[in-house]
């Protein structure tokens, strides 16, 4: 095998992976890349993020079409099905794939296909469809990101039961679906197929939806979800699932059995570390497949680093990116090093959510004299203009000094809304402070104006 010698080697073309390749690169690094998968991307571009949001999207735009009153003047409502619906997915995955693609020869990283393992500390031996070789790096950087958690006691080689990669094969559009994990992946195929006019059972084994979002804000969710047909159900174990010809029968701890068309696993993710060869370097992974790391993204092994899904949380595309980068400004000793703590959460259901900071349960129970402010998207004439009238932002801060806590936003385009605030929290002293909102001239009519209108009903909240 031939050996070639490298400064850095990272292991998946995933975000995480894109993000250290890319930072080592322009820092003058040898660099090199492994990508199992024939194209680029991860599972971010090809089976999660892109294809799902790509999905939402368009079933988005059917919604607005099927309960517009101005486009009854001119038809009846559509339905659409899901391998349809996909095909707009499809179009957005090959122009991502090209996009990075070109990132890689543009930097002149070499781009290497096959499956990497270690063979010691310093060289990965990569396996492709030829033949192999091995890879000498002085740091190594394990960004294989994360695939859907399958019990072993489910049957997912039936093809009325799916999980939330094989669920972009879907190739007919069922009359009834059951999604078992209620989390975020749950919630946003919970709403997409909703939205298609799927009778969705959605089966959550905890107390409540989300409950790291802000009661308020998990309870709307809750609300939406059912209003647009979802039964959802709380504190429910799976026994087992079975499937025939005709559907798939879940049956609970509880005694209830469900039946549908299909069935759809979303509950959980195990780090892509089981083939990677990790007991010849002296690491090894957690019972989910995750690996440990410190503050600066280095595993036990100092000179190797992980970043992205492969260290749990907070398993997000946008974290993954500069997780990866800030483990090659580490390695690089640049300027730009964070340890990534502050992320949104950026949630795409329908409406969707996003949320930074702090919530009123945490607030609470750490004795903080907060006070919320709030703007109901129904009374924003941006809102009124777009038909988007569901939602609220509420701004939570401290009735003393004014400083932003957090910010939570439920409602058509919250993940882009919640950015203004979030900016405002990094701002440092005083310049953090609910005065920035009042004393800040909004556009009209825009949806960022409910940071005004949001900030003075806080104000006068105060006495």
């Amino acid at each position: 095998m031939a050996e070639h010698h490298y400064d850095v080697v990272v292991i998946g073309a995933g975000p995480s992976g894109e993000g250290a390749a890319m930072n080592a690169a322009k820092n003058g690094k040898r660099v090199a890349i492994i990508e199992d998968k024939p194209t680029v991307g991860g599972n971010c571009t090809h089976w999660g993020t892109i294809p799902s949001k790509a999905l939402r999207h368009s079933v988005k735009q059917i919604i607005t079409f099927n309960t517009n009153q101005m486009f009854r003047d001119i038809g009846e409502p559509r339905w659409f099905s899901f391998p349809r619906v996909l095909q707009n997915a499809q179009r957005v995955i090959g122009k991502q794939v090209k996009l990075r693609t070109q990132f890689y020869a543009r930097n002149k990283i070499d781009l290497i296909s096959g499956k990497a393992r270690f063979l010691d500390a310093n060289r990965v031996e990569v396996r492709g469809s030829q033949s192999g070789d091995i890879l000498h790096a002085e740091t190594i950087v394990i960004a294989t990101g994360s695939r859907p958690y399958l019990p072993p006691d489910v049957n997912f080689r039936h093809r009325r039961i799916y999980n939330s990669d094989t669920i972009l094969k879907l190739s007919h559009t069922p009359r009834t679906l059951i999604i078992y994990g209620a989390g975020v992946i749950g919630s946003e195929y919970a709403s997409i197929f909703a939205g298609l006019g799927v009778k969705v059972d959605l089966i959550n084994p905890g107390s409540r939806l989300l409950t790291f979002l802000d009661d308020e804000i998990s309870d709307a969710l809750s609300y939406h979800l059912r209003n647009n047909g979802v039964l959802v159900r709380h504190n429910e174990q799976y026994e087992s699932v079975e499937g025939d010809d005709h559907g798939v029968v879940l049956s609970l701890q509880s005694g209830k059995k469900i039946r549908a068309d299909a069935f759809l696993w979303c509950n959980g993710r195990t780090g892509n570390t089981d083939k990677l060869g990790l007991e010849n370097v002296g690491l090894e992974a957690n019972g989910r497949g995750q690996l440990t790391v410190d503050e600066h993204y280095r595993t036990e092994v100092p000179h190797i680093y992980a970043a992205g899904d492969v260290i749990g949380w907070p398993s997000l595309a946008s974290a993954a990116y500069d997780q990866g980068r800030s483990a090659a400004s580490d390695i690089v000793h640049d300027q730009y090093f964070r340890y990534v703590s502050d992320v949104p959460t950026g949630i795409y259901t329908i409406p969707e959510i996003s949320s930074v900071g702090k919530t009123e349960r945490e607030l609470t129970e750490a004795k903080v004299p907060y006070e919320v402010g709030q703007a109901f998207f129904k009374d924003l004439a941006r809102a009124q203009i777009t038909g988007e009238a569901v939602g609220m932002l509420k701004i939570l801060f401290h009735r003393e000094s004014r400083e932003i806590l957090g910010i939570h936003c439920f409602g058509d385009q919250a993940a882009e809304i919640v950015h203004i605030g979030q900016a405002i929290m990094n701002q440092p002293g005083d310049a953090n402070s609910l005065d920035y909102f009042i004393n800040t001239t909004f556009n009209y009519p825009t949806m960022a104006e409910a940071y005004r209108v949001a900030a003075l009903n806080g104000l006068n909240r105060i006495f």
